[in-house]
């Protein structure tokens, strides 16, 4: 994991799917984090009006190893000043210098959060099985289709065998063609998207190993997943939601590809630089 911070943010971004008793703490902490750091397990449950046990599950819902990791997540989101509601809220008919300010503040803001709840483990993990799949399959659709694209596109320039499909009976039919030697890649922010449900099981039926790309927290898509990667994007606009996430999306995928390609340069620089000169040779030179 990266540093010890994210404790608001992963609060905030499960809030509304935490059970009742695991809410209540989760808004304690949210509304009170100076306080919390502070306090014992014990305390704090006495605080909330919730059993000790309630605070132990939470952290479980936060992917995170127990309350003293909590409290130093927290305590690494108060020094660094950060808080789980840094959005802006974009104002129809507001000014395009205010909308500059803000569509760019909550794209930055998501990449950060997604720092947080991203784990380094699991994009190792991510990197090993792509570079050693026999065929990536990418599933995307709506918005995560153009994600879905982009991994494609990097994957191609390096001569890897990459398919990318938004459409579910292409997504199906490639995903019953795959083994245990290949990998299938859902993308679906909201974890909920039945085609990519449905295209990662039988992906899964198969022996592929299969990595999802979620919004952080447990959905039908990260449960069918052997490697889980995270973004975040909290933002309250409806208008701006695809929008940031996005952004983190694909940020999460350059960090892939990088990771990738660090780990292989003697393989994987040659066959960029040549994919770089055989478009510059389709470019126009201006004369002056």
């Amino acid at each position: 994991m990266f540093g010890l911070n994210g404790g608001l943010i992963r609060l905030q971004e499960m809030l509304y799917h935490l059970k009742p008793s695991e809410r209540k703490a989760a808004e304690f902490i949210l509304q009170n984090p100076e306080v919390a750091v502070q306090l014992s397990v014990h305390k704090l449950a006495e605080l909330c009006g919730v059993s000790e046990a309630t605070i132990i599950r939470l952290t479980r819902s936060l992917d995170m190893g127990g309350f003293q990791e909590l409290k130093l997540r927290i305590a690494g989101d108060l020094t660094k000043n950060v808080t789980a509601n840094s959005y802006q809220e974009i104002s129809m008919g507001g000014s395009v210098e205010s909308i500059i300010q803000a569509v760019s503040n909550n794209n930055q803001q998501s990449i950060r959060d997604t720092v947080t709840v991203l784990s380094v483990e699991e994009v190792r993990r991510a990197a090993d099985a792509l570079s050693q799949a026999r065929k990536i399959d990418v599933y995307g659709v709506g918005a995560s289709a153009v994600i879905a694209y982009d991994v494609r596109q990097k994957f191609s320039r390096i001569n890897w065998w990459c398919e990318a499909h938004s459409d579910f009976h292409a997504q199906l039919t490639s995903a019953v063609t795959l083994t245990e030697r290949d990998v299938a890649f859902g993308i679906s922010y909201s974890g909920q998207t039945e085609d990519i449900i449905q295209s990662l099981a039988e992906a899964k039926r198969q022996g592929a190993t299969v990595i999802s790309l979620t919004k952080f927290g447990k959905s039908p898509v990260s449960d069918l997943a052997d490697i889980r990667l995270y973004t975040s994007s909290v933002e309250q606009s409806i208008r701006s939601g695809a929008m940031a996430s996005r952004i983190a999306q694909l940020n999460v995928i350059d960090i892939l590809f990088v990771t990738i390609a660090s780990q292989l340069q003697d393989e994987i620089i040659p066959r960029l630089e040549n994919t770089r000169i055989a478009v510059s040779r389709t470019k126009r030179i201006s004369s002056k």
